[in-house]
């Protein structure tokens, strides 16, 4: 599903694709998820605020 996402992504121009997720060990496995598809921790982008209860990550794509 998230190489299918980043695939979309990169077809519509997308890039950097970056993403929320939870911080808590119930999100772990997200997490983990993420990371192997190629994905690493970043710093908030928009107008997500800096909490403690996210993790925010960044991969970059490239052309299709």
């Amino acid at each position: 599903m998230v190489d299918h996402l980043v695939t979309v992504a990169t077809r519509r121009g997308y890039t950097p694709v970056s993403l929320e997720t939870g911080a808590g060990d119930a999100f772990a496995p997200a997490r983990a998820l993420y990371a192997g598809a190629g994905f690493v921790e970043c710093g908030p982008f928009g107008a997500y605020p800096d909490a403690a209860t996210s993790i925010f990550m960044t991969r970059e794509v490239g052309a299709p």
